[in-house]
């Protein structure tokens, strides 16, 4: 997959995004056109995301089908087994980016997720902790580019009222990527346990890898690439109708004929906008709470249920997640204007459940009340990626790339110390954790809610400046 392709249409751009739409827009033109963006685009991005997520979480089902007592992991080395992943992640989030507005995203993003398949193939063969620690930085390198990648295809392809909806598809990937974990998990761990002299853990790598590798390929003939140099998937006509509709939402896009922001020039337009740092800040309490996923097998385990029962109890709490975060797609676009508003109701909800949990000790009880929290910290990151999309959207390219990444990355920071918040000496109560989760919680209320109010009250003012 070379990437010698990859300024193609790129290295003379100019940018629309006045508001005005430079040809007549049909309705049902357009609507044909969404659909065909959207059978290109999300089954294709929704499959990765699935492997993706499985990839990086995988470990916790390993965990618990024996990788901790084969490799004589303590709880503090598989902690830190979890946060070395997000350094590199976090730390090649905005470089990555800043190149994929500069390449083909169809030729980038699928040679990146065969890399990462292959080296998740061999944590199959890992002989110690060191092994684990130096495969799973590479890994969190590598997949850095596909989250921020894909968010900035999607902010480059759908109007801002569109994009709740699409973001809630592509977040439900990693949810159900958590169902599916915890069946595979069960199916592989047991059923190939000793196969050809290989533990059933080591199985669990080497089949979801090789699985992530195979559709990479798959999906490097289907992913489009950014509107302007997507030629090849749509006609001149589609690409023309697919820039001038953004225009409509003041979403800015490329057009072929005009140059492009410098790196430098991008880094120092993103860092100015106080936007990006309050949708980070809730964005971190959102991806900070959320590390509980890491811990659900355990958790599950700890309610009395054997290793191999305990994969397969994860399997509800994402269900549910599912299903809510999908449902809160189509009315957040509806309401696209209280997105802030919307996500920190969800935010409430997990505040309320993981205060519950801190009191609650009927092994029943706690089961229901990380359904509940699953649902809401999973529908409020879906939204939170679509309120950072929607907001980025009057940005051009090359800034809008660096904004995306940093809020993602930043967000995925908090999986660092999140991997310390449930130690093995914490069971069965996790005090600390389910603590530390509620005061986050209510950091992230208050970020979104004021980052409402404010992007509202902006709004007004240029209002009346324009009137």
């Amino acid at each position: 997959m070379s990437l010698t392709d990859s300024k193609q249409n790129v290295e003379d751009i100019e940018y629309a995004g006045s508001g005005s739409p430079s040809i007549d827009i049909d309705p049902e033109e357009e609507r044909k056109l969404v659909r065909k963006i959207d059978l290109i685009i999300l089954p294709t991005m929704w499959l990765m995301y699935l492997l993706s997520y499985m990839d990086r979480t995988n470990i916790g089902n390993a965990k618990v089908a024996g990788m901790q007592d084969d490799l004589h992991l303590t709880s503090n080395e598989y902690s830190i087994a979890l946060v070395v992943f997000f350094i590199g992640y976090v730390l090649f989030e905005v470089p990555s980016n800043m190149i994929l507005s500069k390449v083909n995203p169809s030729t980038y993003i699928p040679f990146m997720m065969f890399l990462w398949g292959i080296v998740t193939i061999c944590m199959g063969f890992i002989k110690n902790y060191h092994h684990l620690v130096g495969l799973r930085v590479v890994v969190g390198v590598l997949e850095a580019s596909f989250a921020p990648g894909i968010m900035m295809l999607l902010a480059s392809w759908y109007k801002k009222s569109e994009q709740s909806k699409r973001f809630s598809i592509y977040i439900s990937a990693a949810i159900l990527s958590g169902a599916f974990g915890g069946l595979l998990a069960g199916s592989i761990t047991s059923g190939l346990e000793g196969a050809h002299g290989i533990r059933g853990w080591r199985w669990l790598f080497i089949v979801e890898g090789a699985a992530t590798s195979g559709w990479s390929i798959v999906a490097y003939f289907i992913l489009p690439n950014f509107p302007a140099t997507s030629q090849s998937k749509f006609t001149a006509r589609e690409i023309e109708l697919a820039i001038a509709r953004l225009a409509t939402e003041n979403v800015t896009a490329r057009t072929a004929g005009s140059k492009g922001m410098g790196h430098i020039k991008a880094l120092k337009t993103a860092f100015k906008s106080w936007e990006m740092y309050i949708l980070t800040v809730g964005y971190m309490t959102i991806v900070g709470s959320s590390t509980l996923s890491y811990f659900y097998p355990t958790l599950v385990n700890g309610l009395g249920y054997s290793a191999h029962m305990a994969q397969y109890m994860t399997i509800p709490i994402y269900a549910v997640a599912f299903v809510v975060n999908l449902a809160n797609g189509v009315v957040a676009d509806r309401f696209s204007r209280y997105r802030g508003i919307i996500i920190a109701g969800w935010m409430t909800l997990a505040l309320v459940t993981s205060a519950a949990v801190v009191g609650v000790y009927d092994y029943t009880a706690r089961y229901v009340l990380l359904v509940l929290m699953a649902a809401g910290l999973w529908t409020a990151n879906g939204c939170g990626l679509s309120y950072g999309g929607s907001t980025f959207g009057s940005m051009e390219p090359e800034v809008r790339a660096v904004a995306l990444a940093f809020m993602n990355g930043m967000g995925n920071l908090a999986s660092i110390y999140g991997a310390y918040l449930f130690p093995g000496e914490d069971a069965p109560k996790y005090l600390m954790g389910f603590g530390v989760t509620t005061a986050m919680c209510f950091v992230g209320i208050v970020a979104y809610g004021a980052a409402h109010f404010l992007m509202a009250r902006k709004e007004r003012r240029l209002a009346a400046a324009a009137a």
